[in-house]
């Protein structure tokens, strides 16, 4: 099962120089609930802005460089032999970005993880790829005002592919 799993601004803002514009202390809360001890799929710039892999998950890095292979991930040059490598049974793979990652990767996702951040940013520079919402089913969703862990409202939903 391939899920991807995102914070978007309202205008699907994903990040601007290679960092999140946001600080959610519960939607990161949530992200590292859903991705424990799974597989999780991301470009290079996504890692790097990470600083290392992240801890109890298998780190996947998709990239065209031939020369990059840091010691805690596992990396691919094309996202299909990733995906093709690691998409089998009932395992749920988390795409985490960027944003040509989730563009690639969406038309394959069975479930979106979506924060939907009560907030624009206009210094963006990396967007979440529109979809068509009609091809999914809300299966479970919530909202989260801000306060003094998350600096903005959020709304998550959970989409199933029909």
């Amino acid at each position: 099962m391939i899920s991807l799993i995102a914070a978007i601004g309202k205008n699907n803002e994903i990040g601007a120089n290679n960092e999140l514009m946001w600080r959610l202390r519960d939607d990161m809360k949530l992200f590292m609930d859903k991705t424990m001890n799974h597989v999780v799929i991301m470009g290079r710039k996504s890692y790097e802005s990470l600083g290392s892999a992240l801890k109890n998950r298998t780190n996947v890095v998709i990239t065209r460089n031939k020369d990059f292979h840091p010691e805690d991930v596992i990396v691919y040059n094309s996202l299909n032999d990733a995906l093709e490598h690691y998409n089998k049974g009932d395992e749920e793979i988390f795409v985490i970005g960027g944003g040509e990652i989730y563009k690639q990767s969406l038309k394959d996702a069975d479930r979106l993880y979506i924060s939907y951040v009560n907030a624009a940013f206009p210094e963006a520079e990396v967007f979440f790829p529109p979809f068509d919402t009609s091809l999914f089913k809300v299966i479970d969703e919530f909202h989260h005002e801000a306060d003094d862990r998350n600096e903005y409202d959020f709304t998550f939903k959970l989409y199933e592919r029909i």
